[in-house]
């Protein structure tokens, strides 16, 4: 099987790495751009859903066209936020492991940049970064891009939008005569004015199997909710697919900790993701959330790129996203390496009319996820509930004498006794579930007993 990489020009220590990494065949993407890296000169446009194989597309022609005698910058791998430039740089490391001459370095914000300025002292051929860092490591003479041969742009349409001044910079301060690679999902008019800026005029374009590929295997849903039951519609969901793992996108980093703590109070296992968090916690959430330790993510659009988690059952669009771009790559997180996946989208009324475009512009149809009924959804508040005190701590500042005078109140009621009647307390108090009322109790002495 492995012979397959073989035909695309792969040579035989990476396809030893990806013999031990089980990578045997080529995806749609790497047999349509592997070829064209490897043998041809022009720049490179490659339009690919998330999830497709890109990083190898790139990375593994890369590492071959490397010149180990030389001891210059020769690519630089430009990825939108820390994560993905990190996932970008494991990937690679694993890819080169049979050689061992090539040196790949990961330069990113949100953590200090003096031993990064030390590491690029050394002989590096490959250096993968996120825009704003390259910057600033250019401007203080800590790396010389000016020998580059190959640039690679990564999720090329989040750059563009997010990062561009950056991304001007950079590119004015490279060679000309290098290689431009773009990999994007859509090709946007703000990609289309970069291609147009940017890369030379004679580009190859190279299209994955754009119908199936990066939808193949998810199950696009909406609900439709009234603001008021919204929260209330989520939990029950997630209550579904307890022991599952899945991201939950905002629009807002406002709005994604103001979720993150409505669930943390219900006792969900969730982590916020932003922006503006130290990179230090965001680091801590991530590890957490890919150990399975922490089960839901939720997270704003850019703040969630690179995140590459096998076993990811869900994707909720908790708001609508605002481009179709952002809907692409947010489903795209779920049904990764063949997998299946659910992406959920709850709506307003007013915004029904959306999913329609967005299955248009998109090619991929929604199907209408059904909404529980107002008594499922009282009922799992209350299962909440009941998780809540099953995981409250024990106030120790209680006095004993006072713990002592309520369990005398409690003492004759066995276990069940005393669940059944918090239960109906709880349940008359927050709810309109149905209660079946008590039968009172007949008196030892009353009339017609002996």
């Amino acid at each position: 099987m492995s012979s397959q990489f073989s035909d695309l020009g792969i040579n035989i220590e990476i396809k030893q790495s990806l013999k031990e990494l089980q990578i045997t065949v080529p995806t749609d993407i790497q047999k349509k751009c592997i070829p064209v890296v490897l043998n041809k000169k022009e720049d490179l446009v490659a339009l690919a859903k998330t999830g497709t194989g890109k990083t190898a597309a790139f990375g593994l022609p890369l590492l071959q066209l490397i010149k180990t005698e030389s001891s210059v910058v020769q690519a630089v791998i430009l990825a939108p936020t820390r994560e993905l430039a990190q996932q970008i740089h494991a990937n690679l490391i694993s890819y080169a492991k049979h050689s061992p001459a090539i040196s790949i370095a990961a330069v990113c914000g949100g953590i200090p940049i003096k031993p990064q300025i030390e590491r690029l002292k050394e002989d590096t051929h490959i250096v993968i970064a996120t825009p704003g860092r390259l910057v600033d490591l250019v401007k203080r003479e800590a790396i010389d891009i000016k020998k580059l041969k190959y640039l690679v742009l990564d999720e090329a349409d989040e750059m563009v939008t997010a990062l561009k001044e950056d991304l001007d910079t950079i590119i004015e301060d490279i060679p000309k005569s290098r290689r431009t690679l773009l990999f994007t999902a859509t090709m946007s008019g703000a990609i289309k004015q970069l291609v147009q800026n940017y890369m030379s005029k004679h580009v190859v374009h190279v299209e994955a199997d754009m119908s199936t590929v990066g939808h193949q295997g998810i199950d696009h849903k909406y609900v439709v909710v009234e603001p008021i039951e919204k929260l209330d519609v989520l939990m029950h969901f997630l209550n579904t697919k307890e022991g599952q793992r899945g991201i939950i996108f905002c629009k807002t980093k406002a709005a994604v900790n103001k979720l993150a703590k409505k669930l943390a109070i219900n006792k969900f296992s969730s982590g916020a993701l932003h922006g503006s968090l130290s990179q230090g916690i965001r680091d801590r959430i991530m590890g957490q959330f890919r150990e399975g330790h922490v089960d839901i993510l939720v997270a704003t659009d850019l703040a969630a790129r690179g995140i590459d988690v096998k076993e990811l059952g869900y994707v909720i669009n908790y708001h609508l996203p605002d481009t179709y771009d952002a809907y692409v790559h947010r489903s795209g997180r779920t049904a990764r390496a063949g997998e299946k996946g659910l992406s959920l989208t709850i709506l307003q009324k007013e915004e029904v009319a959306e999913v329609f475009d967005f299955e248009k512009e998109l090619g991929i149809s929604f199907s209408k996820y059904q909404k529980a009924d107002a008594q499922s959804i009282e009922e799992n508040n209350t299962l909440l509930w009941a998780k809540k005190i099953f995981k409250t701590k024990p106030n120790r500042e209680v006095s004993e004498e006072f713990i002592t005078k309520i369990r005398t109140i409690f003492h004759h009621l066995t276990k069940d006794e005393l669940v059944e009647k918090i239960l109906a307390n709880h349940i008359a108090q927050t709810t309109s579930l149905p209660i079946k009322p008590e039968e009172p109790k007949r008196k030892k002495n009353q009339k017609g007993n002996s």
